[in-house]
């Protein structure tokens, strides 16, 4: 008797197609491409399979590592002609999916595009290519005095085409701006192959902004081959402020002070005490551990206006009832302060198997609100959180700790990222800051954009991309996943990650 069921025959048929349809996109590639750089097998392609977000995963049909441009533009003629769908990919330190493969689709590494090109000091410029590590520009361009702002906690390993992809920002991002306040210009092509450019070496460009369309856009409109940075004096001095809190809220209500008072610090960062117990543990940074919350707060510049800034803001601290104030003495201190904050992500790795980290933002003035809350979704949920904060900003990056072997706590992972950023809307403030939307955030699109916003948002998809071919499914939610989360509102549970719409 054949007991083989409906859903059984459908899914073996559906394989069989996938494999033939990969022969045939293997074909092609091999046709523009050497052969040791088309990778198909699953020992090949299994490290492609996600990004940083790691609670999901998914293998491509391919993945193709080109060396040249042409190569690059190649691959892109070849799959669109064969409606394949192309994900672009960097060192993967994403932490939103937003590099996760399309099952159906082929990867497309640009690892070896790690050339720094050109270095204009007289201008204060370097082009670089999309493959060139975020903290590499800065350690080549040191010998002039000279370094690139932006610096996320992952600048060791993260990319600047990835960075242009999420518009990243950093600890200093407060002053000194995100991804699209430090780039000139970006070189890359179109889904068809076509080389295309945006902004130029000049501080402005004729036409339409597409340069700050393209900043942010998740790999969703073009791949990014190339890019003019800009970059900046090094400071001659920079001291950083800890300053320990006994209550979150009078640290939160520091921050609003700080910037109140008129002062822009080179960084506003604030930790909860879990986040300071891990990070201290881990990398022995000074941190007080009996502190509800820390915050650490960096002056830079000329000697005499780091004097007087640190002062102000150590004044600032203290009428804001800070317990404690340290000042650095010295760059080895300095660096020390930093340490435990750049590295709250792997001490986090230590404490948990697995971690979410949300990215939402909010006004400043409700940081507290929002950490009291997570406290609150702490009970709800049965899980613990660590707090990191980019708080001059209002960035949030709370980290949901949880075992994604465990398919329960993943999904009450999943409900706690999801109410975080609802309650981020609701205090007035956005699903995300730097990490972007890709596949963990696509959801809650709906609770911030009407329709007529994520229609907009197509429209311009579609300006560049008409077949929806780079990096589908990602960022923009449809009609039918709006529908499927408002549902999971309703019954007050956790979405399944549900298969990706091709567009």
């Amino acid at each position: 008797m054949n007991t083989t069921t409906t859903s059984e025959t459908a899914a073996l048929l559906q394989s069989q197609t996938l494999a033939l349809r990969q022969q045939d996109v293997i074909k092609q590639l091999k046709a523009v491409l050497p052969a040791h750089a088309v990778l198909w097998h699953a020992e090949d392609t299994t490290a492609y399979e996600c990004d940083g977000l790691t609670a999901y995963r998914e293998r491509p049909l391919a993945v193709v590592l080109p060396e040249t441009y042409a190569q690059i533009a190649a691959v892109l003629k070849a799959c669109h002609a064969m409606q394949v769908p192309v994900v672009a990919r960097g060192a993967g330190t994403g932490l939103s999916g937003g590099a996760m493969p399309h099952r159906e689709g082929v990867t497309l590494s640009l690892a070896k595009f790690n050339q720094i090109l050109a270095i204009d000091a007289p201008s204060r410029t370097a082009v670089v290519q999309c493959g060139v590590r975020n903290l590499a520009v800065s350690e080549a361009v040191a010998p002039l005095g000279l370094y690139y702002a932006p610096d996320p906690s992952s600048q060791i390993a993260c990319t600047i085409g990835g960075n242009v992809a999420e518009n990243s920002g950093g600890v200093h991002c407060l002053k000194y701006g995100m991804t699209l306040h430090n780039v000139l210009q970006v070189k890359g092509f179109t889904v068809e192959g076509e080389e295309v450019v945006f902004g130029s070496a000049a501080l402005d460009a004729p036409g339409l902004d597409l340069l700050s369309v393209l900043i942010g856009s998740e790999g969703m409109l073009a791949v990014t081959t190339e890019v003019t940075v800009k970059l900046l004096p090094k400071p001659t001095l920079a001291r950083c402020i800890m300053a320990s809190f006994d209550d979150v809220r009078k640290a939160g209500d520091a921050v609003a002070a700080v910037i109140a008072a008129g002062i822009i610090p080179a960084g506003l960062e604030m930790m909860d005490k879990p986040m300071t117990a891990a990070v201290e543990d881990f990398v022995h940074a000074g941190y007080d551990l009996n502190a509800a919350a820390i915050l650490l707060c960096e002056s830079d510049g000329t000697p005499e206006e780091v004097e007087e800034e640190v002062g102000r803001m150590s004044a600032v601290l203290r009428a804001a009832g800070a317990s404690a104030i340290a000042v650095s003495q010295s760059e080895a201190e300095r660096l020390k302060f930093w340490s435990g904050r750049k590295n709250a992500f792997p001490a986090s790795g230590r404490i948990s198997p697995d971690y979410m980290c949300m990215d939402s933002t909010i006004p400043r003035n409700r940081l507290a609100d929002i950490l009291l809350a997570i406290q609150q979704m702490e009970h709800k949920y049965q899980l613990r959180c660590a707090n990191v904060f980019h708080a001059g900003d209002g960035n949030l990056h709370p980290l949901i700790l949880f075992d994604a072997n465990d398919a329960d706590q993943l999904h009450r992972a999943e409900a706690f990222g999801a109410d975080i950023l609802e309650t981020s809307v609701a205090m007035g403030g956005t699903i995300t800051g730097e990490h972007g939307v890709g596949i963990e955030k696509v959801n809650s699109m709906c609770v911030q954009f009407s329709a007529t916003e994520r229609e907009a948002m197509f429209a311009i998809k579609r300006a560049f991309d008409p077949a929806g071919l780079l990096n589908p499914g990602k960022v923009i939610p449809t009609l039918q996943r709006c529908a499927e989360y408002g549902k999971m509102l309703v019954r007050g549970g956790a979405l399944a990650h549900p298969d990706l719409p091709r567009f």
